[in-house]
């Protein structure tokens, strides 16, 4: 745990007691910090009592006795409405902020000139976070890694030059940290997302490029837009900026030409790292992920050729194109993280065909039409859950049936790929489709397909 010791002495509110709610809670009791903690949740506010946690209904506290009101990120701060305690800290005056800015505030108090990496991005910042703390683990550097990947980032040991702090951050969390200064900041890319939250892509990015722009190196993908264009506001207004891409040359940067990666420095270009080969990064959008990677490490300090070791060793993330088996040539991939069509496209651009693609669930807006330039890839198609019907209309023109059920779409899928001539025909669950029909979330069905697959695998002859 991180002791929030720059908050010692000071009144603070505190509303959301989920995950990292609780523990902000902790970290700014540990600190000595007066705290009151409430949560809408009668459960989350009896496992905080429970905890030690001294809570209070904030709808009674004077906020203008306050001097903070720490917000969970996953609280309305502007979008759709301010939560009833956002409005009230506004009424008195009062700062709001979240998990991270805490984190921060300690980080200059303690360690100013201990090391922090910052992810963002709509899509890939969860590999991104992983791969740079397994290089960095890999390279013999004391790592501490949370944030929005699962540990919250109050759980992490504090911060000290001993060791360096390789941190996700979501919208949310970045939007309640007004002072995000990373030593190395990567915002990856930028996509529609959120926007019940943001309002607009205007105000979406400009909450990411908070996360860029106090960095002492920033990181930024320009393969969008928008990424290219904070890229130059942020080089303008003083960064240092490392520009990386997995779709074409950029001068002074890092990108992606197939496998390979490639480092422009004072007009000279060299290869950096040849990604093939390695399963966990397959794909355009991994090139882009070990391009911010290599990126980052260099900042930090690392040779090229110490970080091209660690991406060889990478194993992926659960669920994020996951190799979890192979039976004989056909390979299992557990893509389950693909909730969306963006994603499940960046799948099925991973292998040019010969692919057995098990997908449906709860069907987002627009269906699976936009993958239609990736079809010709697809050998079969299995469907599950509610939308196996919508989808079906859609490959109309490609080799399908509806399986219902994961245990239905492995058992076919399976003996219809071994039965293909191609070198390495793919398993692969890349759903485009929310889980909720059929599971309690994206982890719970990849279990369920990985599950699968491991016991096929051990009782085949």
């Amino acid at each position: 745990m991180t002791p929030a010791t720059s908050f010692r002495g000071q009144r603070v509110a505190l509303f959301g007691l989920g995950g990292s709610g609780l523990s902000t809670a902790k970290s700014l009791l540990a600190g000595g910090a007066d705290l009151l903690a409430w949560d809408d949740a009668p459960a989350s506010v009896e496992k905080a009592r429970a905890a030690g946690v001294p809570v209070a209904d904030l709808r009674d506290v004077d906020f203008a006795r306050c001097d903070c009101l720490v917000l969970a990120p996953g609280v309305p701060l502007t979008h759709p409405v301010p939560h009833w305690t956002v409005e009230k800290a506004r009424a008195a005056g009062v700062e709001i902020i979240g998990d991270i800015e805490v984190f921060c505030r300690e980080r200059r108090g303690i360690a100013p000139d201990s090391a922090l990496v910052a992810i963002t991005g709509t899509n890939g910042k969860s590999t991104t976070t992983a791969l740079i703390a397994h290089v960095l683990r890999s390279a013999g550097v004391d790592v501490q890694m949370g944030g929005n990947i699962g540990v919250p980032i109050l759980d992490l040991a504090p911060p000290s030059e001993a060791c360096i702090h390789v941190v996700e951050c979501s919208s949310y969390q970045i939007d309640l940290a007004p002072t995000l200064d990373p030593t190395v900041g990567l915002l990856l890319n930028l996509s529609e997302d959120h926007l019940e939250r943001h309002g607009t892509m205007e105000n979406y990015a400009a909450i990411k490029q908070r996360l860029v722009a106090r960095s002492r190196t920033a990181v930024i993908g320009v393969d969008d837009a928008l990424c290219a264009a904070i890229a130059d506001r942020v080089e303008g207004a003083g960064v240092h900026v490392r520009r990386i891409s997995a779709r074409h040359h950029v001068p002074k940067g890092i990108y992606a030409e197939g496998s390979e990666l490639f480092c422009e420095t004072e007009g000279k270009t060299r290869e950096v790292a040849d990604l093939g080969g390695v399963g966990s990064l397959r794909g355009a959008h991994n090139a882009q992920n070990a391009a911010a990677a290599m990126a980052a490490c260099l900042a930090l300090g690392l040779s090229a050729e110490s970080v091209a070791r660690g991406l060889q060793t990478f194993p992926g993330l659960a669920h994020r194109m996951e190799q979890v088996g192979q039976a004989g040539r056909v390979l299992f991939v557990n893509d389950s993280k693909a909730t969306n069509t963006d994603s499940a496209e960046q799948a099925l651009a991973s292998f040019p065909s010969d692919i057995y693609w098990i997908l449906g669930g709860k069907a987002k807006t627009g269906g699976i039409a936009s993958l239609q330039p990736f079809f010709d890839r697809v050998a079969k198609a299995y469907l599950i859950g509610e939308a196996a019907e919508m989808f079906a209309e859609t490959l109309r023109d490609v080799p399908h049936e509806i399986a219902g059920t994961m245990e239905q779409a492995v058992e076919r899928a399976h003996e219809d790929a071994a039965l293909s001539r191609a070198e390495e025909p793919v398993v692969l669950l890349s759903p485009a489709c929310a889980s909720f029909d059929q599971y309690a979330n994206f982890e719970v069905r990849g279990d369920h397909f990985r599950r699968l697959v491991q016991e096929r695998i051990k009782n085949l002859p």
